[in-house]
């Protein structure tokens, strides 16, 4: 902990000692721009940043933005609006300019800050502080798999690694018959990939790799298995490398700089440091549609600001939860929901690394250099390898430590050291019991999977020419390659096992497992048996009241999840739009 503490600090001028050492460098903001006029920013027409305002001040702003509202009754201020959401990411983002483009007055609210290009400086410390849900600090309940999730405007698609894969037809299959949903397979849906990747500008071609893609495609090509070309909602030649810090080329196009910005011109408003409370839902006097017995009338909301002394009362016709599968099951428990799936059928894509150093003779560039994910390999039909962003701080709490000596010796590595994640589409089932509090264990499928995995990007990692190679477990293991024969290795990668007894990963036998995709935990089905929400994401329980993230999504999908996320938010809300025109 104190060496990544040592390792996150910078000075008055944005620097460590410790980085130069380890061959670290960050493009301060100040020098990177000097010589470019500061960008627009494209969202202020539509933001309110509640942190600067107060009572008065706010009533007044969101009366300059078109909103009814009423003053403060007791607890609540009240403004009025067609549609309210909850959340700005991947599915709050794309429902926004939906409904707005078709002439909807639209309220989003969000938690998190608003940030462009230029804000964003790409240190570690302080970015994982603004962007990421709880500092970036979030573990499941026994402390095994660390949660990486969005928190500011753009939500996950502001901090995520570009990957823009479509949902694979396998995939799609499976959720049209065995879900018996089948918006999976039809054209709609289809329609919806293409406008989502065409407003992302998806590109599948990259012009020049990083050090790690570099590394996972020599083994390959040396091992004789395939990789293939990740796309990206990014140019061709975008080789920036600290997008899971907010990009600061502004050349990543999450729903920060597309949606939203679309949203916004068609006159959505945006309340950032606003943080959804509850929906407000009333008892139907006669049963609603397909027997629903509640409404939900809008959504009450906390500024977090003690300026603004009263809750928000946003009335609406429509309601959308798009917090993400982990906040999204806790919201709609607290406004009154029952049914049984909202925070059951978590999953996770449960991710493991393994780690190859590589001398400067070698591969070149640096492993914080370059798009994070341009290429894959893909192991089985639930198992793909990818490349990850590790800036020193991650490095360091990944790293096993051995020894004070050893951890000096690792991170002098640090820029030549790449790493692979292993990452399964996962079967074991969890759950969001509130807050901040998840339940995981990965199914015995899982582990075997993702052992398998592992392995495979251990041997990749040798036939790329590792000098050396290993993974996080607590006692180091590590193999030195030079020399090495096809026993050595055989020997090496047969101690990376399956813990004996009940089939789990343990701390000390894997390190700490990774996710930075959780979908699934609202998951939308053909009846309330099966599934917390309808296949145009209604609740089952409040007409009204929809959920537009990864939430709903009926099981992993087993790749890099966005443009499946958004896809369904564009489904979702063309529903809703039609359902006004209705």
């Amino acid at each position: 902990t104190l060496v990544k503490l040592k390792l996150l600090q910078v000075d008055e001028n944005y620097d460590n000692p410790s980085w130069k050492a380890i061959g670290y460098g960050v493009k301060k903001v100040e020098e990177q721009w000097q010589k470019r006029p500061r960008r627009p920013r494209p969202l202020d027409k539509g933001v309110l940043n509640t942190k600067e305002l107060n009572d008065q001040t706010f009533l007044r702003s969101v009366t300059e933005k078109g909103l009814a509202v009423k003053p403060g009754t007791n607890q609540y201020h009240t403004v009025e609006c067609d549609v309210v959401i909850a959340g700005s990411g991947c599915g709050g983002g794309v429902a926004a300019a939906v409904l707005a483009s078709a002439g909807l007055k639209v309220v989003v609210v969000e938690k998190g800050d608003y940030f462009i290009a230029d804000d964003y400086s790409g240190i570690e410390g302080p970015s994982m502080e603004q962007l990421y849900e709880n500092g970036g600090i979030l573990f499941t309940s026994d402390a095994t798999t660390a949660l990486l999730s969005g928190a500011t405007v753009g939500g996950g698609s502001a901090v995520n690694w570009s990957a823009s894969i479509r949902t694979p037809e396998d995939v799609l299959q499976e959720w049209s018959q065995h879900h018996g949903l089948g918006l999976f397979r039809s054209s709609r849906y289809e329609q919806a990939m293409d406008a989502v990747c065409k407003r992302l500008g998806v590109t599948a071609r990259c012009r020049e790799e990083g050090f790690q893609n570099k590394v996972l495609r020599r083994g390959c090509k040396a091992l004789g298995i395939p990789v293939q070309a990740v796309p990206r909602n990014s140019p061709e030649g975008h080789y920036c490398g600290s997008c899971g810090y907010g990009c600061p080329t502004g050349e990543k196009r999450g729903t920060d700089t597309t949606w939203l910005v679309d949203a916004v011109a068609h006159g959505a408003v945006i309340l950032t440091g606003c943080n959804a409370h509850q929906f407000i839902l009333e008892k139907s006097t006669r049963p609603g549609k397909a027997g629903r017995s509640s409404k939900c009338t809008g959504l009450v909301a906390k500024c977090m600001n003690s300026g603004i002394t009263k809750k928000l009362r946003i009335m609406a016709k429509a309601s959308i939860s798009a917090c993400g599968a982990l906040m999204t099951p806790p919201l709609l428990r607290k406004s009154g929901l029952k049914n049984k799936h909202i925070g059951r059928n978590l999953y996770l894509h449960p991710a493991s690394m393994a780690w190859g150093y590589f001398p400067e003779d070698t591969v070149t560039g640096k492993c914080y250099q370059g798009g994070v994910i341009t290429s894959m390999h893909r192991v089985t039909e639930r198992t793909v390898i990818e490349t990850p962003a590790l800036a020193p701080g991650m490095f360091a709490t990944v790293m096993p430590w051995v020894s004070g000596r050893d951890m000096k010796h690792r991170m002098l590595r640090y820029a030549r050291t790449a790493h692979l994640v292993a990452l399964v589409r996962d079967r074991g089932q969890g759950f969001v019991d509130g807050v901040g509090r998840v339940r995981f264990t990965p199914s015995p499928d899982d582990t075997r999977e993702l052992c398998s995995a592992l392995r495979r990007a251990l041997r990749i990692l040798v036939a790329a020419g590792a000098a050396e190679v290993g993974i996080h477990r607590s006692d180091g293991l590590r193999l030195g390659c030079k020399g090495v024969g096809d026993e050595d290795l055989e020997a090496f990668l047969a101690g990376v096992t399956i813990e004996k007894g009940p089939l789990h990963f343990a701390t000390d036998k894997w390190g700490i497992l990774g996710s930075a995709h959780q979908m699934g935990s609202c998951r939308m089905a053909s009846n309330n048996r099966d599934g917390a929400v309808d296949s145009s994401g209604e609740s089952w329980e409040a007409e009204g009241l929809y959920v537009s993230d990864a939430s709903v999504l009926p099981t992993a999908i087993g790749i890099n999840p966005m443009i499946t996320i958004q896809s369904v938010a564009y489904c979702i809300s063309h529903d809703i739009a039609m359902s006004f025109v209705h």
